[in-house]
């Protein structure tokens, strides 16, 4: 029995997949079972930025693989302190880190951490969370609340109470929405699921204020636009403004769970023993290949390069004269088109191309491939893009 029947028959029913089996994958190709290769444009959703058969990523998991693979977080573990100390290095406005498996536990410890420094320093009272519009922070029942999509949150109510919502990009909204009740304010720099929409210039900075006005913490998901995905190591760094609480995960281990947390000193210093924990999180083996990731991502070289290819690819984006492409948005190799059309259609016609396509929402086309991507890649996209396009319009 073939793995999509074996799906079918056995797995919950939560995902709509097309009908075919990733089985290899070398630089930004992959390849199915039928031997079809495909220029991959997703990256696992912004997960994979080292790409496939990375030769420094392979020689780690063969090595950390001969150790010990988890000792849990009642122990110390060398790669683990490694990554964390690394991690602040290139973070200026961190001293801490706490280790997490996910994007969306990232986000439920980000919000367990503010409201207890806000219960700690301000009483019980101050609890609230503000959100905006257009946001996504998970699919737990704290970050699912965080996450104003009426398909995505009907099913589970009631969610977590205490959070209320404001218009991205609108200051005004946000100043509306505000009071002293709000412990504090979570928000995207580079908004993803949302229909990758960047921060406006000032937005941030003026958040920043005004969280702090109120006593609020700020909180910043970098979820899926940190780690280098902008041609910045967070994305945030575009603007002068530095939050308090940063959740990252999606590439940090290149396709292994693995999630982050980074705090100020002073919201680690109310953070306990017993107060948050996690089985998996830190583990040896991950964080090897995390140290790994950082490491090259976090080189200005490296860096250069996604803010060069980036640059590339949306000119060549708005280049391409197809009459369907509204706007071509974002930055770095997280870019989004705007279509005149669903987005749905013309990834499903991506197959047929050999091109791997994610959409974000009904109309956005989301591109956000391996960040390891050359401009000779890039080409091959636009000319597949191009011909996918004209096909579906």
């Amino acid at each position: 029995m073939d793995a999509i029947q074996l799906e079918q028959n056995y797995l919950v029913q939560a995902y709509a997949r097309p009908p075919l089996v990733l089985t290899h994958g070398q630089g930004v190709w992959l390849q199915d079972a039928e031997g079809r290769r495909y220029l991959d444009l997703v990256a696992g959703i912004a997960v994979s930025a080292l790409g496939y058969g990375d030769a420094e990523i392979i020689e780690t998991i063969c090595q950390a693989g001969q150790k010990p693979l988890h000792y849990s977080n009642l122990y110390h573990n060398e790669p683990m302190a490694r990554l964390a100390a690394r991690l602040v290095a290139l973070t200026p406005f961190a001293q801490r880190v706490h280790f997490q498996n996910s994007g969306t536990e990232s986000t439920e410890a980000a919000m367990k951490f503010a409201r207890k420094y806000a219960r700690t320093h301000f009483g019980q009272d101050k609890s609230n969370i503000l959100a905006f519009s257009g946001a996504f922070h998970g699919r737990t029942m704290g970050a699912l609340a965080a996450t104003p999509r009426e398909k995505y949150q009907k099913p589970y109510e009631p969610l977590m109470p205490g959070v209320r919502f404001a218009r991205y990009n609108d200051i005004d909204s946000a100043r509306a929405a505000m009071d002293d009740s709000i412990c504090a304010v979570i928000v995207e720099p580079l908004q993803g699921e949302g229909g990758i929409h960047p921060a406006q210039e000032g937005f941030l900075a003026a958040l920043q204020d005004l969280a702090h006005q109120h006593n609020a913490l700020l909180i910043f998901d970098e979820v899926q636009c940190g780690v280098g995905r902008t041609g910045h190591f967070w994305a945030h760094q575009h603007d002068a403004v530095q939050p308090d609480i940063l959740c990252a995960a999606k590439p940090l281990a290149n396709g292994l769970p693995m999630g982050a947390v980074l705090v100020t000193q002073a919201v680690a210093d109310v953070i306990h023993p017993g107060d948050h924990g996690t089985t998996f999180a830190g583990g040896p083996f991950v964080s090897s290949v995390a140290n790994v990731v950082v490491n090259r991502i976090g080189n200005p070289d490296f860096l250069a390069h996604v803010q060069a290819t980036g640059a590339y690819f949306k000119e060549q984006l708005q280049a391409l004269s197809s009459p369907h492409i509204v706007q071509v948005r974002g930055r770095g190799l997280m870019l989004g088109v705007q279509l005149d059309m669903p987005a749905g259609p013309v990834v499903q016609a991506g197959y047929h191309h050999g091109l791997l396509l994610l959409n974000a929402g009904a109309d956005v086309l989301r591109l956000v491939p391996p960040l390891i991507i050359t401009k000779n890649d890039i080409d091959i996209a636009i000319q597949r893009l191009a011909a996918v396009l004209a096909e579906v319009g």
